[in-house]
């Protein structure tokens, strides 16, 4: 593996990580007034681009990275919709 693949996997794997908290914490609080569904559907929808993207090119770490922030990011959404109390 070269030194690009191996840095693009660690920038990969560290931001995905990131949002595992914030699945963890909603789920477990189901408090979801903090968070902006507006922000995660414009976010999602890049991550999707992202996606698309990285297999367009070939990118694997890019591809792995945004195919599980997407499904991350999908969670949150569909919490903030179940658990909202409008």
């Amino acid at each position: 593996m070269e030194v690009q693949d191996s840095i693009g996997y660690a920038a990969a794997f560290l931001t995905t990580c990131s949002f595992v908290p914030q699945v963890w914490q909603t789920w477990r609080s189901r408090d979801v007034s903090g968070i902006s569904l507006g922000m995660y559907l414009v976010f999602a929808v890049g991550v999707a681009l992202w996606l698309l993207y990285g297999l367009l090119k070939q990118q694997w770490p890019i591809v792995l990275a945004n195919a599980i922030t997407l499904v991350l990011a999908g969670l949150v959404l569909g919490m903030k919709l179940r658990f909202r109390d409008d």
